[in-house]
């Protein structure tokens, strides 16, 4: 699928485009910050970079924000463990010591599939998530799927389409994610 539509769409919003990425740039982002884009976002990048307000600066290899998005997903899980008592019945017994919780809170989400920040706190999976990969909004535990792909998610965001309620988007396309944002436990 070709991302034309995505940067024609932002371009005629106004967002800052910059030239897109090479694959040497790419790898690059990808070896910093230890991450694997998805076929989407690599292919999206790789066409024009989106500069400014809440996007990030993949061309940055040493960018505090891009690091601090990109372990968001899942310090927000540590969060809501400690604060909303977010406890998935998976995961056994809730430890009642603070630090047993967090070994199992760390080796719980090491299982589950790496997001790679897009804009603020949306995501998309990362590599080796094919295709059509859903856009998520995560904030602690709260998931929100707000695109069923990259240019559907840039419609709702920033065209003229509203969010509605239905996606194509099911509860078991990218667990736990996806379980969360459907208000599933997490098996």
């Amino acid at each position: 699928m070709s991302q034309s539509a995505a940067v024609d769409l932002l371009r005629g919003i106004g967002v800052i485009l910059t030239p897109g990425l090479s694959d040497a740039e790419i790898v690059a982002a990808q070896s910093a910050y230890g991450v694997q884009f998805g076929a989407d976002h690599r292919e999206f990048l790789s066409e024009a970079l989106p500069v400014g307000d809440r996007w990030f600066n993949w061309r940055d290899l040493d960018d505090d924000r891009i690091r601090a998005a990109i372990s968001w997903p899942l310090e927000g899980a540590h969060f809501d463990v400690e604060n909303n008592e977010f406890w998935p019945t998976s995961w056994g017994a809730r430890p009642s010591d603070e630090r047993a919780r967090r070994e199992v809170v760390d080796t719980q989400t090491s299982l589950w599939p790496q997001l790679v920040p897009l804009y603020g706190h949306r995501y998309l999976p990362a590599a080796p998530h094919g295709t059509r990969a859903p856009v998520l909004s995560v904030y602690q535990t709260d998931v929100i799927v707000y695109g069923d792909d990259l240019l559907d998610y840039l419609h709702r965001e920033f065209g003229a389409r509203a969010r509605p309620d239905e996606t194509r988007i099911t509860a078991t396309d990218l667990p736990p994610w996806t379980l969360l944002a459907f208000g599933h436990d997490i098996p």
